[in-house]
């Protein structure tokens, strides 16, 4: 395995770049665009990258299905930290075009919700095509394939192109989340401000059943910070059930949750404990009476006591 190389979603110019470009350990790593997120995924499955950053949730759009389809499906991999970035759109183009020229428009999926309403209002005739990403999107348009891409302004340099419109975006503060991805292995220490992702597959379609498995959170007052459900592909109404939860799994309140779930799920793939992106242990609110991990010893203390006849 090349313990140097991190793979991300390409080409260069991408939100995905910008965002490995903030982890301090980028400086030394051999830094390799995929054409995808399954391959860039690929390349840590097959020990030709020791991680791949990949986007797994807009504030805008919500999750990124090809990166929680991969990690739901196909060798375990696990998310080792997160990165928040936040996003803007610039209309690339190549230079000397005008608005009024521009006749079709191009991106990557997750970016036309975030920008349609300017689109409407400034380009309501140009026709939308879906790029690989945004930065491929800066390529075609550098090819002559489109007249204009949605990207990130640093992209323009990359392409020999120019940035007509700048800092395009139809909801104010949109943020996309990165995810660091590596081989399974023991997750990092706690730090206080931790989040646990797990993949979840019920065990049979029911009335109530979605809700007994986040009773198992519930009951030991873990805050779920996202749930998204993705077709499992065996048939309409099959359904696993993307998770993430506020904690660590060393908190006994959440590994109890886990064990829970495992009881009564087919499968539990846990996809990684790892740092909240911006959020530090003096951030956290207290968790809910009863719910700590003195509190956990304490009832199972008292459970040894009991068992043993001691008063």
């Amino acid at each position: 395995m090349s313990a140097t190389r991190y793979t991300y979603l390409g080409p260069e110019g991408t939100f995905t770049e910008a965002a490995l470009r903030t982890l301090p350990e980028a400086a030394t790593r051999e830094l390799v665009p995929m054409v995808s997120v399954p391959a860039a995924l690929d390349a840590v499955r097959n020990g030709d990258a020791a991680a791949a950053l990949v986007p797994i949730e807009n504030s805008v759009e919500g999750g990124v299905t090809a990166t929680l389809d991969e990690l739901a499906s196909g060798e375990p991999l696990m998310i080792y930290r997160e990165v928040v970035l936040p996003i803007a759109f610039a209309l690339l183009v190549r230079p000397g075009t005008k608005l009024s020229a521009i006749k079709t428009v191009t991106g990557h999926p997750v970016a036309q919700p975030q920008v349609r309403k300017w689109l409407r209002a400034h380009l309501p005739d140009a026709l939308w095509e879906s790029a690989a990403s945004n930065a491929d999107g800066a390529r075609l348009v550098q090819e002559g394939r489109y007249d204009a891409a949605f990207a990130g302004e640093f992209a323009a340099a990359t392409y020999g192109l120019e940035a007509l419109v700048t800092d395009i975006h139809d909801a104010q503060n949109a943020e996309t989340r990165f995810v660091l991805v590596g081989r399974p292995a023991r997750p990092a220490a706690p730090t206080g401000a931790d989040k646990t992702s797990v993949v979840i597959w019920q065990r049979e379609d029911h009335p109530g059943g979605l809700l007994e498995l986040l009773q198992e959170f519930a009951v030991r007052g873990v805050n779920l910070m996202l749930l998204q459900s993705r077709p499992t592909g065996e048939g309409i109404g099959n359904y696993c059930f993307a998770i993430d939860a506020e904690g660590h799994i060393s908190d006994r309140r959440v590994g109890e949750a886990l064990m829970g779930l495992k009881r009564i799920c087919p499968e539990v793939r846990f996809l990684g404990s790892y740092p909240r992106a911006g959020v530090e242990a003096g951030d956290v609110g207290g968790v809910r009476t009863g719910t700590s991990d003195a509190d956990f010893t304490a009832a199972s203390d008292w459970l040894a006591r009991c068992q043993d006849g001691r008063p």
